[in-house]
């Protein structure tokens, strides 16, 4: 039972250090090794940038995207704004050029990464900026979006959004800003393993073609740090976006982005320590492969107490511990008080990775993106 008892306790403690102890080791690196977020240089004159928006079927809210892009505080004459639509079947197209975007494409069918590298290919910019159509960015966001670029070093940025919610049961706001505050941490030390697709920039030098299956906010910050480049959270440079009113629709988009998981973890590299620094590594085993492990730690953290409940009350606390656990779960599906509803929030999401890999083995990687509901 001893080889029982220590898989046991090294689930559970794999999920308490990714959850808990990872943040506040992130706080005691910075006590320990301070040193400037971005680089004191500045640029000589604003870097020409391309802001590049993937749509498919986003007539309700692309002329207003337009209009927010081209009233950012930045010279009208160093930026580009491109409309790249994936193969949409309404009026994308026309409300973008009427809307007055420099550069639209009409482009077939493809997904969200063919479509970002076919705007890649015919963007004009030193720096690639990249929003969602439904976010709204601030007016000075792109000014501070390009700020860090000013140092060499810099592959990738990305910014703060904020999720606007109006109604529903989704609680991702929470989760979100503890969520910003690990990358806050992250970005100070060995640089951010994640964005966000609202609001980022990327060097066009560095701009990597991603497969269908690939992602911007998951495979750029790793594969540039694999090349020596690093990837910068800059909360000052702000947006926003509807949230995902409802529970059950934030988990349908978690489980959507998790099904291309297994080909980013392993097709691209990313547990693939080579080229990683020290820092970065363990950044990325604490935040992202032990996260996506997860759903596999609490089932065998669950599935092996049982065998266990002989060896001491500890075990019997643990499974009443867990029990209760999953328990407060179920009832937060019903009961609104935000500690169950917290709870069912994580359970579900969790839940979310498993069923995204379980997507892709029966459906193959993913090509086609669809909207979130209620988010336009």
């Amino acid at each position: 039972m001893i080889a029982v008892a220590l898989a046991f306790w090294i689930s559970v403690a794999l999920i308490l250090y990714t959850h808990l102890g990872y943040p506040v080791a992130l706080r005691a690196l910075l006590a320990l090794r301070r040193r400037p977020t971005l680089s004191p240089r500045t640029w000589q004159e604003p870097p020409r940038v391309s802001l590049i928006v993937a749509a498919h079927d986003e007539e309700q809210v692309i002329g207003e995207k337009v209009a927010n892009g081209l009233a950012l505080d930045y010279p009208r004459q160093r930026l580009e704004l491109i409309v790249a639509s994936d193969g949409s079947s309404d009026a994308t197209v026309e409300r973008a050029q009427a809307a007055g975007a420099d550069l639209v494409l009409d482009l077939p069918r493809g997904g969200k990464s063919a479509t970002q590298n076919a705007a890649a290919e015919r963007a004009s910019g030193e720096l690639l900026a990249f929003s969602d159509a439904n976010s709204s960015w601030a007016p000075d966001a792109l000014r501070h979006l390009v700020e860090p670029f000013a140092d060499p070093g810099v592959g990738y940025v990305c910014g703060q959004v904020r999720f606007v919610k109006k109604g529903g049961d989704n609680v991702e706001g929470s989760y979100w800003r503890y969520e910003m505050a690990v990358r806050e941490m992250e970005s100070a030390l060995g640089g951010v393993t994640a964005g966000n697709g609202a609001i980022y920039a990327v060097r066009a030098s560095s701009y990597l073609p991603l497969p269908p299956s690939g992602s911007h906010d998951l495979s750029f910050p790793f594969l540039l740090a694999k090349r020596g480049q690093r990837s910068l959270y800059v909360p000052w440079a702000r947006a926003e976006e509807k949230m995902v009113p409802t529970l059950r629709g934030e988990v349908a988009r978690k489980q959507r982005m998790m099904r291309g998981l297994w080909d980013i973890v392993v097709g691209e590299g990313m547990l693939r320590p080579r080229g990683y620094s020290p820092l970065y590594a363990f950044e990325i085993a604490s935040h992202r492969l032990l996260r996506y492990l997860t759903p596999l730690l609490h089932v065998l953290a669950f599935a092996l107490n049982p065998l266990l409940l002989g060896d001491g009350w500890i075990y019997a606390l643990t499974f009443a511990a867990q029990l209760s656990f999953y328990g407060a779960a179920l009832l937060g599906r019903w009961l609104a008080w935000p500690p169950l509803r917290a709870v069912h929030y994580y359970v579900l999401t969790t839940a979310s990775i498993a069923g995204g890999l379980v997507d892709r083995a029966r459906h193959g990687p993913p090509a086609a993106w669809e909207k979130a509901e209620g988010t336009r």
